[in-house]
């Protein structure tokens, strides 16, 4: 199993570096250059489709035509246009440079996640390294960063290059995403992809999740049956699996016959995830030990952690003046004296499911019988570890 890391993957790096003539012109050369890329990778030019004219180029960009010109001179030479005399310039059909069939080529999978870190994905890398290295496939690591940016960047590197499958963790889920084009051209090209813990709506896609309301309601109602009516939840909204759990949240609350206190929901999202939570629990609790929060539901396992210093500097005991529950079951919940109640999450199982569903994708997007086995999305179902970091009300 051959592994390639890849953090941000800027596509700009060594085209700026052809070109030596100042800054500015280096910048400006390479924003028309990268602007046509990304409208032939996202699919709005498509092969031998004619493209702007150097003067609307110019127009567009604010450039001169010299600019225009070297720019469009180099993506000729580097095969991503051609020229017709005395017609303009057009999108290449870039599938003529790939292997022709019984050319050898190698087999490579494109595995994308929101974060590279020491928290759930290795393990729900190394599940999908079991599956794809028995079949020969090579593995790319991208990470986004949780950034539409960065996966605008990673999604252009993919696709031009020769990847047979994408393993996906979608970008801030529960947003609109403005890089939808890419996986369209995706689908275009034939080229079979998957969505790992949560999945763009709109795309509809074969996806590998956790039910994340169920999982979350099992959070709460653990709570309930302590008797801890006064629960506060902290929820991460701008993926899909945030707004997920606080529904389940809600849901538990008005199954129980529960009073919500609309307080106790805390949201935030990825850009203040460092700060945010931290300063809502301090807030919460400098507040009177009447009004005070008997439990914490945590939108995952960090964040738990995290909120566990907040309490200590408090001065507070967990669990005998306060209650607090993880989610994903990560080593993270053994690693401090309290040991985290929290929800199992199945990450190497995960990894596993989405390296048989994207070979399986694949087989399939080869065979052209109608009798071809349809694969489908497949969800896990969460489970409640109790530990010591939970106790019954007195």
């Amino acid at each position: 199993m051959m592994w390639r890391v890849s953090y941000t993957g800027d596509l700009n790096k060594r085209d700026e570096l052809k070109v030596n003539r100042g800054v500015g012109m280096k910048t400006k050369y390479s924003t028309v250059k990268q602007s046509i890329k990304s409208k032939i990778l996202d699919g709005t030019y498509k092969p031998n489709q004619k493209i702007s004219s150097e003067s609307e180029l110019m127009k567009e960009f604010g450039v001169s035509r010299h600019t225009v010109r070297l720019a469009l001179g180099d993506l000729v030479t580097t095969g991503w246009l051609y020229r017709e005399q005395g017609a303009g310039t057009f999108c290449a059909d870039r599938t003529k440079n790939e292997p022709q069939t019984g050319q050898v080529q190698s087999k490579n999978i494109a595995i994308i996640t929101t974060y590279i870190s020491d928290y759930i994905f290795p393990s729900i890398i190394r599940g999908a390294e079991k599956q794809l290295s028995e079949h020969g496939y090579n593995v790319s690591l991208f990470s986004t960063n949780n950034d539409h940016d960065t996966e605008k960047k990673v999604l252009e590197t993919i696709l031009s290059q020769h990847f047979d499958g994408v393993i996906v963790e979608p970008t801030q889920s529960a947003t609109t995403n403005p890089n939808i084009n890419y996986y369209l051209n995706l689908e275009s090209k034939n080229i079979p992809y998957i969505m790992i813990n949560a999945f763009y709506d709109e795309l509809e896609p074969i996806s590998i999740t956790l039910n994340d309301e169920k999982g979350t309601y099992l959070q709460t109602e653990h709570l309930i049956d302590l008797d801890h009516k006064n629960i506060i939840g902290f929820f991460k909204t701008d993926d899909k699996q945030g707004s997920q759990r606080m529904k389940g949240y809600l849901k538990a609350h008005r199954d129980h016959d529960m009073t919500i206190i609309p307080s106790n929901i805390i949201t935030y999202h990825t850009d203040d995830k460092e700060t945010k939570p931290l300063e809502k629990l301090e807030d919460i609790l400098s507040q009177s030990t009447s009004d005070r929060p008997t439990a914490i539901i945590c939108y995952n396992d960090e964040l738990a952690v995290k909120l566990l210093d907040v309490i200590r500097e408090r001065q507070l005991n967990i669990p005998n003046d306060i209650s607090i529950v993880g989610f994903d079951d990560s080593f993270l919940a053994n690693v401090s004296e309290v040991k985290l109640t929290t929800i199992k999450h199945p990450l190497s199982e995960l990894g596993e499911a989405a390296g048989k569903l994207i070979l399986d994708m694949i087989k399939e997007s080869k065979d052209d019988t109608k009798d071809a086995k349809k694969p489908k999305s497949v969800v896990f179902e969460p489970e409640l570890i109790s530990r010591n970091s939970t106790k019954k009300l007195n």
